[in-house]
């Protein structure tokens, strides 16, 4: 059977990018959703977010189905596990695999996919739950033409920069953990900005809404720096956009990418022991902006201990 043209589309996970996916597709798309988290399925529903008991049960008739999940494990729990996507999923349904799980986990992935009759399409994003919920987006795409043309609508919809890297599946994992590389240290630059000027006696609101401007500029600058005047001295009250243990996972797969390749990634390792000194203090499930309450003076704030 192929996939139902006029179907709806199924967003599996609806944490913190699934939702705002999920919540822009619903602006053209009949959407039904799962996550395993009541408080979720809460949110989605009062989005207009057709909520499902099982990812099997949001994917029965479904045109499309976006995975949005935070690694392999999850993935593959979502995918195979008893009332799964595959258990349910239209034979010839695209699988849109949007988190970053890496080159290995996503081939894998796929080779059980297409088993099971399904087709992988590898497309991790980038750009944050505001751009998520906006359709602005970077998609960075794997797969074979056809594969890419049955996604092409939902894809469409939620990014502003769709980029079809290679036709093998792993392809947008390559170009996404590269990203990742960039986006990690990024952040921890950041965080080393705010903590130095506040440690010197500058206002680090100044810092953040001042160097933009010039040749300092970055979007994790822009997007985390605002947050960090406050994670630094209180980062539990500081919303969670993503969390910090996204970036133990994420580097970990750019660390393993590179010694792979054998290319040195010493900037890449530094940011890595920053993001592992965080989760080990208790802010793994804080933003990552927190990670500069790691650095600011012991005087101005106390981390949390282990």
């Amino acid at each position: 059977m192929s996939p139902t043209a006029g179907g709806p589309v199924a967003v599996v996970g609806l944490g913190a990018m699934g939702l705002p996916m999920a919540t822009r597709l619903a602006d053209t798309f009949t959407v039904k959703g799962f996550d395993p988290a009541p408080a979720r399925r809460e949110l989605a529903s009062r989005a207009g977010i057709e909520v499902c008991s099982t990812p099997a049960e949001a994917v029965a008739g479904a045109r499309a189905i976006v995975l949005a999940v935070r690694d392999a494990a999850q993935t593959a729990a979502a995918l195979f596990d008893v009332d799964g996507v595959v258990t349910a999923a239209d034979r010839g349904s695209p699988v849109l695999l949007t988190g970053t799980i890496g080159v290995a986990a996503a081939r894998d992935v796929a080779a059980r996919l297409s088993e099971a009759g399904l087709v992988a399409v590898d497309a991790p994003v980038s750009g944050g739950p505001g751009r998520a919920a906006t359709g602005e987006l970077l998609i960075m795409v794997g797969a074979p033409a056809d594969a890419v043309r049955a996604a092409t609508p939902v894809l469409e919809r939620l990014a502003a920069r769709l980029v079809v890297v290679g036709p093998r599946v792993g392809d947008g994992q390559l170009l996404k953990t590269i990203n990742q590389l960039l986006a990690g240290v990024h952040i921890a630059a950041a965080a080393e900005a705010v903590a130095l000027a506040r440690a010197a006696g500058l206002s680090p609101a100044v810092v953040v809404e001042t160097l933009p401007a010039g040749a300092a500029d970055s979007f994790m600058l822009r997007d985390r720096g605002p947050r960090m005047v406050h994670a630094a001295t209180s980062p539990e009250a500081v919303p969670v956009h993503s969390r910090t243990d996204i970036f133990v996972k994420d580097l970990a797969l750019v660390l393993d990418l590179a010694a792979g390749e054998r290319v040195p990634a010493p900037v890449t390792a530094a940011a890595h022991q920053l993001y592992l000194l965080a989760q080990r203090h208790g802010l793994g499930a804080r933003d990552d902006s927190s990670i500069v309450a790691l650095l600011v003076p012991t005087a101005d704030s106390e981390v949390p201990q282990a």
